[in-house]
């Protein structure tokens, strides 16, 4: 038997050989089995490696990109840790074109809590915060020092969406605008927003977690400048006297003129307070945003939440508009100012007039302070 010959130390030259046979045809044998087992094996793994990176690029394929559909449908919205005022659940119940526009959007867009649309590059959102007021306070230099800021992406021009155009629906809003990415605020500033009676129920219909940005300047210099620029559109204006007073040797202040109406700042803020509370509003000075922009964009990159980014190495004042200017961009030949509108001269005002102004706006700017906790200083 040749297995048993092979296993015996003392076999036979002739069994030696066959023994030689044998375990030469038994290690071919061995290795061709190992061979196909290899191969199979590698097959195997590769198999498995394909099936597992097609699995993985088809996941990573462009997608939209949808959240979870508002709550704004489905519950009535309480301020923080109070009940829903009388004002609030009007605003919401009054809403019924608002909720069935954001109802239609969820269905055709998927949209988020901000109601957003996705693509590649970014979505489109309602604004988580906008300036509200107030005229020529000093809002566009506020929003041209905040577009700065990496995380701030805003609307170059004024909306007017809660005063004007609130017909449109909130498809037009929010293709107005911008693209962000997450981690961005969308932003919009339109100053007449703080003295238009609807804004607040119209703003706190979509979102009651908008933060509301006011920019306020003292009221009688605030008059002046309004006066100033439409007199520059329209030379033929009356003088500033005779506009602010309704009888001139009385005195009596004529509220119904608009240059003087908006500068009633308590007045307007009562209006916002029936709907957000004071927490969701932040009130910038505007002589500070002048005397020291860094402090107050400081101030406001808080209250948004922000890394303070903009500080005053991004700052000079330019002597001959009498007010700061953006330090000359990387890459750019020259610094960046506002336009030639902002800055402009004022007419000269009869000194009793502006005192008589004054005195009219004291009470109202006194009761501004109590409400807001802080003395801007006006008187």
């Amino acid at each position: 038997m040749w297995h048993v010959s092979c296993v015996v130390s003392s076999c036979s030259g002739v069994q030696l050989m066959g023994c030689s046979k044998w375990r030469a045809a038994f290690n071919f044998g061995h290795l061709r089995v190992q061979s196909k087992l290899s191969v199979f094996l590698t097959m195997i793994i590769l198999f498995t490696y394909l099936f597992y990176s097609l699995n993985g690029y088809c996941d990573s394929l462009p997608r939209p990109v949808y959240d979870q559909k508002s709550n704004l449908q489905n519950q009535i919205p309480i301020d923080d840790g109070h009940e829903a005022s009388a004002q609030q659940l009007g605003a919401y119940n009054a809403s019924r074109v608002v909720r069935e526009q954001l109802s239609d959007l969820s269905h055709r867009d998927a949209p988020s809590s901000n109601i957003s649309i996705a693509n590649n590059f970014g979505s489109k959102k309602f604004p988580q915060a906008i300036i509200i007021g107030v005229k020529k306070g000093g809002t566009r230099a506020l929003l041209e020092f905040l577009r700065i800021h990496p995380d701030v992406r805003a609307v170059g021009s004024e909306p007017h969406f809660f005063d004007r155009f609130y017909d449109k629906g909130l498809d037009w809003y929010r293709n107005l605008m911008p693209r962000t990415l997450e981690g961005q605020i969308t932003m919009e500033k339109t100053p007449s927003y703080f003295i238009t009676k609807e804004a607040p129920r119209r703003v706190f219909s979509i979102s009651r977690h908008t933060k509301l940005i006011v920019v306020v300047r003292d009221p009688v210099t605030r008059a002046v400048s309004d006066y100033t620029q439409t007199l520059s559109k329209s030379p033929g204006l009356p003088s500033f006297q005779n506009l602010a007073f309704r009888n001139a040797t009385t005195g009596l202040i004529d509220t119904s003129w608009s240059a003087v109406r908006i500068g009633i700042y308590a007045k307007h803020l009562e209006n916002w307070l029936r709907f957000f509370p004071l927490s969701r509003l932040l009130f910038v000075s505007g002589e500070r945003l002048v005397t020291d922009p860094a402090g107050e964009m400081g101030r406001v990159q808080d209250f948004l939440g922000l890394k303070r980014v903009v500080t005053d190495k991004h700052f000079y004042f330019n002597q001959t508009k009498g007010f700061p200017c953006l330090k000359k961009p990387e890459g750019s030949s020259r610094p960046r100012c506002l336009g030639k509108s902002k800055g402009r001269p004022h007419p000269q005002i009869p000194s009793d007039v502006l005192h008589r102004l004054r005195n009219f706006y004291r009470p109202f700017n006194l009761k501004f302070y109590q409400m807001t906790g802080h003395n801007f200083g006006w008187d």
